[in-house]
């Protein structure tokens, strides 16, 4: 499984084992000129790891409600199953950055970056929704 952190000037990648439950940060991509994600990128990860399904972070409100990125994640998420033919699926991504912030600091690293451990969190959370 492949995991995105879509926001408005990177891209958080994970991937993880649906046997196992486990996931790990990859790597940002930085959006390109005009917003777009850098599809060719984006591409040969998806070949490079073959997964079998995307989850996109969905961004939402402490209330439920959807954030005004969640239009742009749902694109996004649409292209990226019309690019790479991967299902797709949307994931509630409530507070993954502020985890991944505390995850950097409690483990003193910050090789990564917020944005691929938000992803992973991500993915950690799909798998655990999916095995209850």
């Amino acid at each position: 499984m492949i995991a995105f952190d879509f926001g408005e000037r990177r891209i958080g990648v994970a991937v993880g084992q649906s046997i196992t439950g486990s996931a790990s940060p990859l790597c940002t991509l930085d959006r390109r000129l005009g917003n777009e994600p850098n599809w060719p990128e984006i591409e040969a990860i998806v070949r490079a790891w073959k997964p079998k399904a995307a989850i996109v972070g969905l961004p939402l409100n402490m209330d439920g409600s959807e954030q005004r990125l969640g239009t742009l994640a749902r694109r996004f998420a649409q292209r990226l199953h019309e690019r790479t033919g991967l299902t797709v699926h949307l994931c509630d991504e409530r507070l993954t950055t502020r985890e991944a912030w505390e995850r950097l600091i409690e483990g003193g690293s910050r090789r990564h970056g917020p944005d691929p451990v938000a992803a992973q969190i991500i993915l950690e959370s799909w798998f655990a929704r999916t095995r209850s």
